[in-house]
């Protein structure tokens, strides 16, 4: 423990790496588009992610080609990988129990 007193949290490197780590909203993509019925969700967006730097704008120009209530496009359009947590409140609690 006394040891972990000595870290320090470089917010600026934890922000640059996070503003690079786009794909990282594949995962919330694929869950609205389970929800609202589409086909092969993980297919789609394997072809997008893999192999490929994913941008903001990747990222927002696929949501773009889904058929999406408009509502669904804006909320993951709002999504950053700073903002997005995914299920870690979930993996948290089972966590800590």
């Amino acid at each position: 423990l006394r040891g972990l007193r000595k870290c320090v949290v470089n917010e600026e490197k934890i922000a640059a790496d996070l503003d690079n780590a786009w794909e990282v909203l594949a995962e919330a993509v694929q869950t609205v588009m389970r929800k609202h019925g589409m086909p092969n969700p993980y297919e789609r967006l394997k072809d997008l992610t893999r192999g490929e730097k994913i941008t903001q704008e990747a990222i927002r120009a696929f949501v773009e080609t889904l058929e999406l209530p408009q509502d669904e496009k804006e909320r993951l359009r709002a999504l950053t990988p700073a903002t997005y947590i995914g299920i870690a409140p979930t993996l948290a609690k089972q966590t800590i129990g």
